[in-house]
């Protein structure tokens, strides 16, 4: 078998990056544009502004209403999201807190339900209008509910004005106010932002915890703040020289009146559907050229316990870029920006936010983790509330590979950077936890549950359809799937459709039995005979869901050979994974026949063993049975 890595850097090649349309026909996406002025008072952590929003409906319906998210009302004692943390059995550890009761049993409370009023967070809309005319509009939780005073036909475009409050809560979820870490502001879904309307029809979920899905547009920002703050986030910094902030012109000396106590920074955001930022007043800010001249800047605090490692991030991070780059698409930004904040590490449009206090491993693992998010959400922008697997689990496996590769783990022959993936994807059965990945992210049961389905199943997804396919077609898939669906929202079935156009096997069984079923693969050796030269193997399926089959006889003189069975279903015949190797493709297995059985010559070799898959990639959830020692 061949050095995994070799499969990833094998397949190169290189896609012009513009503003592209999903392929399909018919296909069509809403537009915003967004304009922005917010002023933010550092003391009470509170902020005004005002919003233009120019609506474009680009389908076939005429809209009577439209839909705004108001995340941060999700910090506020009572919330959904403080419910289901009440509800659920094993909430995040970062939103709740232990305590011993009275009768000395081990207790739970949601952090939300102890906020006090200048603690939460909340956005608070007024003067809402449509083309100048006032709207009626109704607050539902993490909704705001607007009746238009003019329905908008198809095609037609439609300004929104409002003005906005917001205040910043404690540090609770991915956004808020003096992170564990001293991070001031991690100002993530912080605005009134209008809902997905696409071909399902309106994506107005509340927020409990889980995921986003957004509007492609452009957004025109302006932050004003105190002075002594620097800003990294989404965008491009339209006005550096007069900012500084490590942002100016090489050679050109900023100077800020002293009686200025703020600074008013002005980003543009083009063709991105999330506009995020983080700011503090001891924020170190580095910037080092990638890739086609990217900038990548770099902005944590200045905490002598942390520098060396974000300094040594960076040349990592150039690496990381070109590695994306090579094995998914170009990144068609000129600027990513990572910065430390939030509560862990999360992605949003050209920019993350990740906890800095971290080991070198795992400050490149975790940038690896949320700048591949990058492509697989800020790019091919997937509803992650229906369909996490795809963002979790692809972004998983590419930067798994992109990690093992980075630090020098490529000379391990024979390694699975997916293993641990398996592994938990196995322990889920086990535990007889599994929901099918089509399973909203918010319907969970729990975070075990969609943490294993979403990062680690959806991550077996892409490395189990390399058996299936070969790697060759898979990393050409990958490819091929960015091209196409960039600057859209693709689904599960046009991934699906990428992978059949690549390698001709006919696909469909694959995607629903993994992601619409918990339909499990245990295929066994049922029984090997042999009598004279003449050998008969009987193979038997005991999960539900099919799979071609890879077998290697391994003879006592160390020789082998291998047996294919295709997958009727599949009506396609994977090539040949170890070429050294000799290979029988044998008539194909159907779904229906529980077993399977084959003769061939021995030549008078004695067989030592059977095996099925010597891979590992087929995801079977029970190995023992895979292998027969004679």
């Amino acid at each position: 078998m061949k050095k995994w890595y070799v499969f990833v850097v094998a397949i190169v090649g290189q896609f012009a990056i513009a503003q592209h349309k999903n392929p399909n026909p018919g296909y069509w996406q809403q537009h915003v544009d967004y304009k922005m002025d917010v002023t933010m008072n550092v003391e009470k952590f509170q902020y005004s502004g005002t919003q233009e929003l120019v609506y474009t409906n680009n389908s076939a319906d005429t809209l009577k209403n439209v839909y705004y998210h108001l995340y941060f009302n999700a910090f506020q004692p009572g919330s959904e999201m403080d419910a289901r943390l009440t509800a659920i059995a094993d909430p995040d550890k970062r939103m709740v807190k232990s305590f011993k009761g009275p009768d000395g049993i081990e207790k739970r409370q949601s952090k939300i339900s102890e906020l006090k009023p200048n603690e939460i967070g909340y956005l608070k809309v007024n003067d809402l209008k449509q083309d100048g005319i006032a709207l009626t509009s109704k607050v539902v939780g993490t909704v705001l509910e607007v009746a238009l005073a003019k329905p908008l036909v198809p095609g037609a475009k439609t300004t929104f004005t409002m003005k906005f409050d917001g205040q910043v809560p404690v540090m609770v979820r991915r956004a808020g106010r003096n992170s564990d870490e001293g991070v001031a502001l991690s100002m993530t879904q912080w605005y009134p932002k209008m809902a997905e309307f696409d071909f399902e029809g309106w994506h107005a979920d509340p927020y409990i915890g889980r995921e986003f899905h957004g509007v492609w547009g452009n957004f025109d920002v302006k932050i004003t703040i105190d002075k002594k703050y620097t800003i990294g986030g989404s965008g491009y910094l339209q006005n550096k020289n007069e900012i500084g902030h490590g942002y100016e012109d090489q050679g050109v000396k900023v100077s800020v009146p002293k009686k200025q106590k703020t600074l008013t920074w002005h980003f543009v955001a083009p063709n991105v559907h999330d506009f995020a930022w983080g700011a503090d007043p001891d924020f170190i800010h580095d910037k080092v050229v990638g890739p086609n001249n990217v900038d990548l800047h770099f902005f944590y605090k200045n905490n002598p316990k942390i520098v060396e490692n974000w300094k040594k991030l960076q040349p990592e991070t150039v690496k990381l870029l070109e590695y994306f780059n090579q094995n998914i698409g170009e990144y068609p930004y000129k600027q990513y920006s990572i910065i430390q904040g939030g509560d862990g590490g999360m992605e949003y449009a050209m920019c993350t936010l990740i906890t800095g206090e971290r080991s070198l491993p795992s400050l490149i693992g975790v940038t690896a983790h949320e700048f591949a998010h990058m492509w697989f959400q800020h790019l091919l922008a997937t509803n992650e509330s229906k369909h996490g697997w795809m963002d979790e689990g692809f972004t998983s496996f590419i930067s798994d590979f992109a990690v093992n590769q980075i630090m020098d783990k490529k000379n391990q022959e024979d390694e699975n950077p997916l293993a641990s993936a398996y592994n938990a994807y196995y322990y889920m059965v086990k535990m007889n936890g599994q929901q099918p990945l089509s399973t909203h992210a918010d319907r969970f049961d729990d975070n075990m549950n969609y943490g294993i389905s979403a990062y680690n199943k959806g991550a077996v997804f892409i490395t189990q359809l390399a058996y299936v396919i070969g790697w060759e077609n898979t990393f050409k898939t990958l490819k091929r799937f960015y091209y196409d669906f960039r600057f859209s929202h693709p689904t599960p079935n046009d991934f699906k459709r990428t992978a059949e156009r690549v390698s001709g096997a006919v696909l469909d069984w694959y995607l629903v039995d993994w992601t619409q079923t918990v339909n499990t693969i245990d295929y066994s050796i049922k029984n090997v005979e042999v009598k004279a030269n003449e050998a008969t193997i009987t193979l038997e399926r005991i999960g539900r869901m099919p799979m071609p089959i890879d077998l290697v006889v391994v003879y006592e003189d160390e020789s082998s050979e291998s047996f294919y069975i295709p997958s009727t279903l599949m009506r396609w015949v994977k090539e040949n994974p170890y070429p050294k190797i000799k290979r029988t493709v044998l008539n194909g297995w159907d779904w229906g026949h529980l077993t399977y059985n084959f003769n061939f010559n021995t030549n008078g070799k004695k067989i030592k063993t059977v095996l099925i898959d010597p891979s590992q990639l087929m995801a079977d959830v029970d190995r023992t049975n895979n292998v027969k020692q004679m």
